[in-house]
């Protein structure tokens, strides 16, 4: 049996940057061995609608980012700790989060410096 926080049968190796750009995850960004996304939900009652939506999919796939709710946004930061960087887990749960984000009308903030965002 897989120790808790382990899909059974997903990856755990840790991609390289060059494999994180290369999933093409618009308005995500890596950050040292994390993927980080902000999203404008307007206030704080959508973003802890999302929160909770989020939390959801983390549960289901035993997996569970860091997660920041303010007034007006949410920060998300993904990373496999056991492995020390980024997996196939962070790719496919950062995928299932933008495609929560999209079905819910919110848009991926920007960053304080305004690049290194991927796939866009």
């Amino acid at each position: 049996m897989a120790p808790r926080g382990h899909d059974e049968g997903m990856s755990d190796v840790k991609l390289t940057p060059e494999q994180v750009a290369a999933a093409g995850l618009d308005g995500w960004r890596q950050v040292d061995d994390t993927l980080r996304a902000r999203f404008a939900t307007g206030d704080f009652a959508t973003g802890l609608e999302f929160v909770n939506q989020i939390g959801a999919a983390a549960e289901t796939r035993q997996h569970h980012p860091d997660l920041t709710l303010t007034y007006p946004e949410v920060a998300v930061s993904l990373s496999s700790h056991d492995v020390g960087g980024l997996t196939s887990r962070d790719i496919e749960l950062a995928r299932e989060i933008s495609a929560i984000a999209a079905a819910s009308q919110l848009d991926h903030g920007a960053f304080a410096d305004g690049d290194g965002a991927l796939g866009g």
